[in-house]
């Protein structure tokens, strides 16, 4: 596939590594294709592209999403609300507060009737948007190893069909995959996040990932 990545940080840039890993093109997008860790990144990854977010949303047939959910709508306006028109797009964000977490526990600016996840799916509503891989540190997202335990990554969203694309990712990344029904399951899935980092924040333990036990 053609890959398209809405935000240069460490977490777009180790999923546009992963992908550029599994075959598909990737266009890493960023505000500033002359900042440094893109730079590196480009000279790293001599497959990969570089673009404004306006062309890495048009390059893509899928979209991912991984920017800060501060500015998540709006690197979604500044791409274009019509470049994600009918395309899946992967939704890695968290509602992170300006706010330093209060005993380990980050601080979310929405509430618990609502996600980040449909809020964006309201602002590109003819894009299929799918909630994944904001429920672990960057350093896991690509072939993590547990011992050979496979990790749990949970998904949401509207279109089934999309969601098979993700699960198909993800189980190339090296994930098994829980679908957690429609958008609205993001508002459990998203504060996961905030589990996660716990024991990051208190204890300096940050190794660590899901796994849904069944029987």
């Amino acid at each position: 596939m053609q890959v398209g990545i809405i935000g240069s940080g460490i977490v777009g840039r180790v999923l546009a590594t992963g992908l550029l890993k599994e075959g598909h093109q990737v266009m890493l997008g960023t505000r500033d294709i002359a900042k440094e860790e893109v730079v590196k990144w480009k000279e790293e990854n001599s497959g990969g592209l570089t673009g404004t977010f306006s062309e890495t949303a048009i390059f893509g047939d899928l979209i991912i999403i991984a920017t800060g959910g501060l500015v998540t709508e709006a690197a979604i306006k500044l791409a274009g609300i019509e470049n994600f028109k009918g395309k899946t797009v992967i939704d890695t964000t968290n509602p992170i507060a300006a706010a330093p977490p209060v005993n380990g526990v980050l601080q979310y600016f929405t509430s618990m009737n609502e996600s980040l996840m449909e809020r964006i799916q309201q602002l590109i509503p003819n894009a299929n948007v799918v909630k994944a891989f904001n429920s672990v540190g960057n350093a896991f997202m690509y072939k993590p190893d547990f011992g050979g335990i496979t990790p749990t990554m949970f998904i949401c969203g509207y279109n089934d069909e999309a969601k098979k694309t993700v699960t198909e990712i993800l189980h190339s990344f090296g994930w098994e995959t829980e679908d957690m029904g429609k958008a609205e399951a993001a508002r459990a899935i998203e504060p996961l996040c905030i589990l996660w980092c716990i024991p990051g924040f208190i204890n300096n333990q940050w190794s660590h990932a899901f796994k849904l036990l069944k029987k």
